[in-house]
């Protein structure tokens, strides 16, 4: 239940701080004092879509909060799988809008973000606006109220688990429909490919490898000469010793010499190691000299391989590890491609397996909402009855459909308002007035299945009045018994049956408006009821009506 709402620079509102209690909670006053901004508040606190607009002139920001007392058990689950808790039953929900854009919000003093105020907010407050009355001209929202009453959540999750999976099915198949001509066609492309590419042998890394090999030829007589020399340095050219015969002489002499003072002995091992690795590079300089010279048709075979590389990577990939891939991929894609019609048979069994039970599963759904059709057609009439229109009759026309999101059900309201005459779309006979009654009705139906306990009517006396209105007012008192509602209204028949009554005014002091909330007396509602039957001038006769009305609303 919502006990407390606290404004601070929304729109007109500079500061204000309102109590709701059980019941009935109605909301009055003049023109542009401020009402719709104090349900724009509750919205913008429950996470709706909230511009800077709201936010007062002059003012860097504006907040919001909003205290729930008693939650639930569901909210209290709810709460907890978000990662939040309300352990003493109580709740507060706060909002700060600044003129940056930036949305700071809190639950339980935690930080919190937009989306958590939205999705708490909704097991919360129930509000019916102005425009809601609008969605009764959709036809395609009419299948919302009966499903709300059914209460087939868990089977509409299955189903459209079941319809997601069609869909995904029947776009493969759709794929694999393709022009018999293009399926040959992209099976020649995807064949000469392959063999493309497997012709040419392809090794990861042999393209640097390559150019690290036509680098090395390219520069051979380079090479080759540094090599002599380092060859000379090793060996010798036969008028000079190379570091080999020196390096074996002082080999042998340290070898003798450790015949007389062992402790040498380590040092002549490592010598004869050392001679022993020179001997071997040696070997290896002489090979890569002859590796050089061996195949002077090498370089022209790299040559041709790197061609080869360079012009099947533009077309496959720009690299050996992504040509390799293109290759794979293709060598599937053909497969499907040639084993097309088991494919499609397959794909076509699946389908159709899909369908049969999407459908069943639609099927079942549909006869739970005609059952509850049924019993909703007769609910809202007997309640739109109590609201003074004795003579409607509501149908609820059904017509199968292709399966869509919902099922097969495109659901329909037609009424009869007058007696004989044949019951047609909402849209097309509803006023104003019967459409604030009919919804009000809806609503009523609804709330026994609502687990929300908070419902808010925005001006639900739109197009009523006289004793109509009395009768609306009856009604919102009685929805009030198992919920908590708030309601504004302008119609005194209505708040007269306010268990507790708030007056919303506005004062302009140094060119600024100003609003606020206050909780009336018998004597102050009393006199705010003959305000809003006489106008600003309230007379004995106003007073005397006004007492009336509160006489009768607690017969």
């Amino acid at each position: 239940m919502l006990t407390n709402l606290y404004i601070e620079n929304i729109a007109v509102i500079e500061k204000t701080n309102i109590d709701f209690t059980r019941g009935l909670n109605i909301l009055t006053g003049e023109t542009g004092a401020g009402k719709s901004i104090v349900i724009d508040s509750i919205n913008a606190v429950l996470g709706k879509r909230s511009s800077r607009g709201l936010i007062r002139s002059g003012a860097e920001a504006a907040y919001v909060s909003a205290t729930f007392e008693d939650v639930s058990a569901l909210v209290q689950k709810k709460l907890a799988s978000m990662g939040f808790s309300a352990e003493d039953g109580t709740l507060i929900l706060s909002r700060e809008l600044s003129v940056s854009g930036k949305n700071t919000c809190r639950i339980n003093s935690r930080p919190a973000t937009v989306s958590a105020l939205k999705d708490i907010g909704e097991y919360l407050v129930n509000i019916h606006g102005q425009n809601d009355n609008l969605e009764l001209m959709n036809p395609a929202l009419h299948i919302v109220y009966i499903d709300a009453l059914a209460e087939i959540g868990e089977k509409l999750s299955a189903y459209r688990g079941l319809y997601r999976e069609l869909k995904a099915v029947e776009e493969e198949l759709s794929a694999a429909d393709m022009d018999e001509a293009e399926r040959l066609s992209k099976i020649d492309l995807l064949t000469f490919q392959i063999a493309e590419l497997e012709d040419a042998d392809i090794t990861a890394g042999e393209y640097d490898s390559l150019n690290q090999e036509k680098t090395a030829l390219q520069n051979r007589e380079k090479i080759a000469g540094e090599l002599m020399r380092s060859r000379i340095a090793l060996d010798g050219d036969g008028e000079v010793d190379g570091a080999l015969r020196m390096l074996d002489d002082a080999a042998n002499s340290v070898r003798y010499a450790a015949g007389y003072l062992p402790d040498l002995e380590s040092a002549s091992d490592r010598m004869a190691s050392a001679l022993y690795d020179l001997q071997e590079l040696s070997r290896e300089l002489e090979q890569t000299m002859d590796d050089i010279d061996a195949d002077p048709g090498r370089l022209e075979e790299i040559e041709e391989r790197l061609d080869l590389l360079y012009r099947l990577r533009r077309k496959y990939g720009d690299s050996e590890e992504e040509m390799l891939a293109y290759l794979e991929n293709s060598k599937r894609e053909l497969k499907q491609l040639t084993d097309y019609a088991y494919n499609r048979e397959q794909l076509a069994s699946r389908r159709e397996e899909l369908y049969q039970k999407a459908y069943h599963s639609a099927k079942e759904i549909s006869a739970v909402r005609a059952d509850v059709a049924a019993r909703f057609r007769k609910d809202v009439e007997r309640e739109m009855a109590f609201l003074e229109m004795p003579n409607v009759r509501l149908e609820i026309s059904r017509e199968e459909v292709p399966l869509n999101t919902r099922g097969i059900d495109k659901l329909e309201f037609l009424i009869s308002t007058n007696p004989g005459e044949e019951p047609k779309p909402v849209s097309k006979i509803a006023s104003g007035g019967e459409l604030s009654r009919m919804m009000l009705a809806i609503k009523t139906v609804l709330s026994k299945a609502d687990f929300v306990e908070t419902l808010i009517f925005d001006e639900i006396d739109t197009g009523i009045s006289g004793s109509a209105a009395g009768r609306v007012g009856k009604k919102l008192k009685q929805l009030s018994a198992g919920s908590q509602v708030l309601c504004v209204t302008h119609q005194a028949q209505i708040a007269a049956f306010a268990d507790n009554h708030l007056f919303i005014s506005k004062s302009v002091h140094d060119n600024r408006t100003f609003t606020q909330v206050d909780a009336l007396d018998e004597e102050g509602r009393v006199r705010e009821l003959a305000r809003i039957v006489g106008g600003e001038e309230i007379t004995d006769s106003a007073l005397n009506h006004a007492r009336e009305l509160l006489k009768s609303a607690l017969q």
